[in-house]
């Protein structure tokens, strides 16, 4: 809600000649001149928040200004607490991999998943390898069964240009750690 702070306008700032008002206690008061209105305002100690400036005559409320910029501000951290950010890990591979780089690099993409990132995997073909795309799609398909309990499929395998490109979410159903 910083966006909204920066449009609103407060006390002097109301540069038109009649507002209608909305007191303190949200009761409607009608259509004011500005003036009497930033009056009663400061009669009250409050100021004076142009809620609706779209609209004809805009919409003013008698608010303590400060007050409403922190209760915006508690609810946005409060919102940002709960929020949980997602990265997207990727890991790439090659058709003629050992077993043990292989093991490796799936130990660090169920690691990932089971983290609750996404995982994103590129097969990679150079020169020669081009004509046994064969070789790549069985290690593919390897990696899907392998991680077939930690994580599903969510667009691929597809293969653009010399590479074969898999994204995995976690399951539902997975533990996810932090």
């Amino acid at each position: 809600m910083i966006c909204i702070s920066k449009d609103l306008r407060i006390n002097q700032r109301i540069r038109v000649k009649e507002v209608r008002l909305i007191g303190a206690e949200s009761e409607q008061m009608g259509i004011v001149n500005t003036q009497d209105a930033l009056q009663k305002a400061e009669e009250l100690g409050l100021d004076l928040v142009e809620v609706a400036g779209q609209s004809s005559p805009p919409v003013c409320r008698i608010m303590d200004y400060s007050k409403y910029k922190y209760e915006q501000e508690k609810k946005e951290k409060e919102a940002r607490k709960h929020q949980k950010v997602v990265h997207l890990k990727e890991i790439k591979m090659k058709p003629n991999i050992e077993e043990h780089d292989y093991q490796v690099k799936i130990h660090h993409m169920r690691r990932f998943l089971e983290r609750g990132d996404k995982a994103k995997l590129t097969m990679m073909f150079r020169g020669r390898e081009m004509s046994h795309l064969d070789i790549g799609k069985k290690v593919v398909d390897r990696v899907i069964a392998d991680l077939g309990e930690v994580g599903e499929i969510e667009k691929g395998p597809m293969m653009e240009g010399r590479s074969i490109f898999i994204y995995f979410m976690p399951r539902p159903s997975a533990n996810v750690k932090k």
